[in-house]
């Protein structure tokens, strides 16, 4: 069974899938922001759309495109901007 998560009202959805390297994601965000929080090391790509990413212990915002990714340790917590439906793959370690 492929688990279905939503989040945000609905404004965040993603399918759950296991893979022989761990536990992915792949979802689709619309427009808006959220903060996640991490139980594991997250690895997040963008697939398609672009993210504006303040990353834990940071004041900045960074932007990632299409094909690029960043890093989340376990037990932190993240905000996230999407100005336009945005696609991405979460890998969990």
């Amino acid at each position: 069974m492929i688990p279905v998560n939503e989040y945000f009202d609905g404004n965040v959805k993603s399918l759950g899938y296991k893979f022989n390297t761990g536990n992915s994601t792949i979802g689709v965000m619309e427009e808006g922001e959220y903060e996640f929080g991490t139980s594991t090391h997250e690895t997040m790509t963008v697939i398609e759309g672009e993210m504006l990413v303040k990353l834990p212990n940071s004041n900045e915002w960074q932007t990632f495109k299409s094909g690029e990714s960043y890093d989340i340790e376990a037990n932190e917590k993240f905000t996230v901007k999407v100005s336009s439906q945005t696609s991405y793959l979460c890998k969990y370690e």
